[in-house]
């Protein structure tokens, strides 16, 4: 029997409502989860809507297997007017632990909000893709001690968005990363990195539990598109706080995937 689809209601109006502009950060609830391709969709968007945007990945690691990097990913999907990569390192771990494995300098807090701030000041919108999870530690402060994206969110003071899974699972750990910003208070989104073709009742139960938070969903495969393609249906994956169209979940929901039968 095809799982019903929930109710959805109307996209949230966030106190911050309008476009996110300036710096937004971008983690996940875990690594594999498509913060990449949300970061090059939201860039997509962004650009069409007439924004200069740029793109920086703090920490890239595991460049010693060759495969394409996070940034040639973005550059390839979204081609942001600057993207930029401010340390890499050999190992596929934590920045820190990738950067103390090579006995390569870590990243210094203060030195990657220099680097933000001064895109910021050059373009209309700066992506920040951190690596894994929000407690990650992605590298050292003066002090020695470990700094993570929410130190980076509070230090800067500004939005981030939080890519999830579709699947079983995702409540908690969405639930526990929205929970760490709040307490923190940093304002927060919720774009699902995946949304499968054919979604089950667990995916339409949990896009329920999300729509408070919810600002976006990418079609499972939207990475593996043409980047032609990509970039002209960036805007109907996300809602308007991040330059897309879409603005009722429920008109989505009619739309998308088998299960609202």
């Amino acid at each position: 029997m095809a799982a019903q689809a929930p109710e959805p209601q109307p996209a949230p109006r966030h106190s911050d409502t309008g476009e996110w502009r300036g710096i937004v950060l971008v983690t996940g609830t875990d690594t594999g989860v498509g913060k990449t391709i949300v970061t090059a969709a939201v860039a997509a968007a962004a650009q069409a809507s007439g924004l200069r945007v740029a793109v920086i990945k703090p920490g890239q690691t595991g460049i010693a297997d060759g495969a394409p990097t996070d940034l040639d990913v973005i550059n390839h999907l979204a081609a942001p007017e600057t993207a930029r990569v401010l340390a890499e390192y050999p190992d596929p771990m934590a920045p820190l632990a990738a950067a103390t494995v090579a006995s390569l300098p870590p990243l210094e807090l203060y030195e990657v909000v220099d680097a933000i701030r001064t895109e910021a000041e050059k373009h209309d919108l700066v992506l920040v893709e951190g690596a894994g999870g929000l407690l990650v530690p992605m590298g050292v402060r003066p002090s020695g001690a470990a700094w993570t994206l929410a130190d980076l969110a509070t230090t800067l003071g500004v939005p981030t968005i939080v890519v999830a899974r579709a699947g079983l699972g995702t409540l908690n750990h969405t639930a526990l990363t929205l929970e760490a910003l709040s307490r923190r208070g940093v304002p927060a989104g919720v774009v699902i990195g995946a949304w499968p073709n054919e979604p089950d009742l667990v995916h339409w139960a949990n896009l329920s539990e999300m729509l408070p938070h919810l600002i976006g969903a990418l079609p499972d495969g939207a990475g593996r598109m043409d980047p032609g393609v990509f970039r002209r249906s960036a805007p109907g994956w996300l809602t308007a706080p991040l330059y897309g169209v879409i603005d009722n979940w429920r008109v989505w929901a009619e739309e998308t995937g088998d299960g609202h039968h």
